[in-house]
């Protein structure tokens, strides 16, 4: 299977590479980008999840990419598509996701590589829905998802099984965007 490489503008979405595991691992270990999960990632936590993102492409022919400043080849965090988790409404559905380093936040970076992950999606898969869901609190990813085009869907909402139920965590809100929705966007202009 070809390896996907995505560009934007300012970016490329792309395979994950050793030399990405330091700076990956720095981000998880920041409280700031963490402050929506339960906790942060040490070094093996942080290096079991790209293994785990690195299966996903395997596996299922896409997912999260390494985000990568074309300027200078910075390491900024990753965007791209998963799987949703088990045992939730939308255990089944394929999820849109980000994180990214601290430094980088609010310059539309997020949005960028998103809005390309998504139209990705549309051009070359056959998936009907991309659904994305955050903690209730997670208020710049809710804002995120609606700039992105994707509707609240609470009848989707679920409370998270990695997260002990009297965290304020852990009931997580979903929102979704639909293949026709996206279609009727793009003609709308």
């Amino acid at each position: 299977m070809a390896e996907i490489v995505l560009e934007t503008e300012r970016l490329v979405l792309r395979p994950w590479k050793n030399e990405d595991r330091a700076p990956f691992a720095a981000m998880n270990a920041d409280p700031e980008v963490m402050r929506y999960f339960l906790s942060t990632l040490g070094s093996s936590e942080s290096d079991a999840l790209v293994d785990r993102i690195r299966d996903h492409f395997v596996s299922r022919g896409f997912g999260l990419f390494a985000l990568e400043r074309k300027s200078d080849g910075a390491f900024l965090g990753f965007t791209g598509l998963s799987r949703g988790p088990d045992n939730t409404p939308v255990a089944e559905e394929t999820e849109i996701g980000w994180r990214l380093a601290r430094k980088f936040w609010r310059q539309g970076l997020a949005y960028e590589a998103a809005s390309a992950c998504i139209d990705w999606a549309w051009r070359s898969t056959d998936l009907s829905r991309i659904v994305s869901f955050t903690s209730g609190e997670n208020e710049p990813s809710r804002c995120l998802m609606q700039k992105l085009g994707l509707t609240r869907r609470p009848e989707l909402d679920f409370d998270s099984p990695s997260i002990p139920s009297d965290n304020p965590l852990c009931r997580q809100v979903v929102y979704a965007i639909e293949r026709a929705d996206a279609r009727g966007q793009a003609e709308r202009g």
